[in-house]
């Protein structure tokens, strides 16, 4: 079973108990990551090559997910928000006029096709540590442990 399928199953008080965490009204199960005040919920996401992780803003302020660019497995895509090129143009896209940015109820999506880790941060937030990972592994941990 994946872990959307789970999610799902997980049923109305489930979702309404993970709302109240991820702060914001109750939102949508087809996400990965959510994102609170000032953090990624999970802050670490185990998934598969080939998956498609969906981060979701259920907190009421603005956030990005920006890639570390040198951090990325050799030969992987870089990912942001506001499909930037790079790290240094999703930088100064969000300083010039907070392009990238994911208001309330606002999802970005990404496949992660190339094993390894994918450390990316929250642009406006990253100082208070909003920052998080995507590990891509062959035996990924799910949501049911």
């Amino acid at each position: 079973m994946d872990r959307r399928t789970f999610l799902r199953g997980v049923g109305a008080s489930g979702v309404l108990g993970l709302a109240g965490c991820l702060g914001g009204r109750a939102a949508s199960t087809d996400y990965d990551v959510g994102m609170g005040a000032k953090v990624f919920r999970p802050q670490t996401l185990e998934v598969a090559p080939g998956t498609t992780v969906t981060w979701l803003n259920t907190s009421k302020q603005g956030h990005t997910v920006t890639a570390y660019e040198d951090g990325l497995p050799e030969g992987a895509d870089y990912f942001a928000s506001g499909e930037f090129d790079g790290e240094q143009a999703a930088r100064e896209a969000w300083g010039n006029s907070t392009d990238g940015t994911l208001f309330e109820g606002q999802a970005y999506s990404h496949t992660f096709e190339v094993r390894g880790e994918y450390p990316y941060f929250c642009i406006p937030h990253e100082r208070g540590g909003m920052v998080g990972t995507v590990v891509v592994t062959d035996d990924p941990a799910t949501a049911e442990e």
